[in-house]
């Protein structure tokens, strides 16, 4: 598999990005979203934003208080043996071993715009910021879906209630209709397939379940895009190989003449992550036809392998043109950063299913 990897990459990096709060450093620009409008690429960057501690043994959680609707920030003393600070994007109660209490940034949506898809310009101001309750701890790694002059935009919600998947919908990318969370939690990765299908809208999606079973890839029916049902499992790990440890949805599925292709990310148990591709029927896309063996992309440029969280490479947004796949993506948590690959060798390269 050939893969060329653009000489500006990093696209994005926190560097690039002036932070919206007074007293805080961006931390991560990465896992965009992706679309072209008016002749220009859109990159929805999911910036992070952390406040800056003066204090070593103070960490600092900041909070979005939809009463106010002002930012907040909480202090805790990193000697309190009642959170675990081992990790250095959350922290949680030492007695828990599952899921956070706080988080140690805040991360919200904000545009990047392109003529020549390399070179970007980053708005001042969010486009999409945390305003209710289920948005407390931030918003993150947004998708977008082109319905004929609409836009659906949708990304992770998180709160102290759990992680979602909310959803907002815009034609001009500067004001948008906010519609909700559309996947209660614990939901995240949720990719809407561009057109219906056989009279139906159907969108991929990612549970994370906690008594039984595994972080895998499923499929649900709407009629509206707003509510969600039929929910079918449709693919899950693979022991041994790349895809192992959890899987989800990447990039929106784009029509082929072989079939919906979609790039999807799946990580190791040491949380490796890669993007590799699954093929689904045009008619009925709860039905896998190929899958990715061996992984597209993986993690091996420095700035995929070095980063606030290094190894990964993770995609929200691709564009294909012709044979060209432009496959944006995130690298190691940090920046953003973008590859071309063949459709026709990534489809080749598919292990068909008998």
């Amino acid at each position: 598999m050939k893969v060329y990897r653009y000489e500006e990459n990093p696209l994005v990096t926190p560097a690039d990005v002036k932070p919206y709060h007074s007293g805080f450093e961006v931390i991560g620009a990465f896992n965009a979203g992706i679309a072209t409008f008016n002749d220009e690429v859109i990159m929805l960057l999911r910036v992070a934003e952390r406040p800056i501690s003066n204090d070593p043994a103070i960490v600092k959680s900041p909070i979005f208080n939809p009463k106010t609707k002002e930012l907040e920030i909480a202090e805790f003393d990193l000697n309190d043996p009642k959170y675990d600070f081992s990790d250095s994007r959350f922290f949680r109660e030492a007695d828990s071993s599952d899921g956070f209490s706080y988080l140690t940034s805040l991360s919200y949506l904000r545009i990047a715009r392109s003529k020549d898809g390399r070179h970007f310009s980053i708005d001042e101001k969010p486009f999409i910021y945390p305003s209710n309750e289920l948005e407390t701890f931030g918003l993150e790694d947004a998708r977008i879906t082109q319905i004929e002059d609409v836009y659906y935009i949708y990304f992770t919600a998180v709160s102290p209630v759990g992680v979602g998947e909310s959803m907002v919908s815009t034609k001009d990318f500067v004001s948008y209709e906010h519609h909700g969370m559309i996947f209660a939690p614990e939901n995240k990765d949720a990719l809407i397939f561009p057109e219906k299908i056989n009279g139906k809208y159907y969108a991929m999606h990612r549970p994370t379940l906690r008594s039984i079973g595994n972080p895998e890839i499923w499929i649900s029916e709407s009629t509206n895009l707003l509510h969600w049902g039929n929910h079918k499992h449709l693919m899950g790990l693979r022991e041994g190989m790349w895809d192992s440890g959890r899987i989800g949805g990447g990039a929106v599925p784009f029509k082929t003449e072989k079939g919906w292709l979609e790039i999807y990310h799946g990580a190791t148990s040491d949380h490796r992550y890669c993007l590799g591709a699954v093929l689904l029927d045009l008619n009925d896309p709860a039905k896998v036809i190929a899958r990715s063996s061996e992984p597209l992309l993986k993690p091996e440029a420095d700035y995929e392998e070095t980063g606030f969280f290094g190894g990964v490479v993770f995609s929200c947004g691709a564009l294909v043109e012709g044979d060209v796949v432009k496959l944006y993506y995130g690298a190691a948590d940090t920046s953003m950063a973008c590859a071309e690959l063949s459709l026709k060798e990534i489809l080749d390269s598919l292990t068909y299913l008998e």
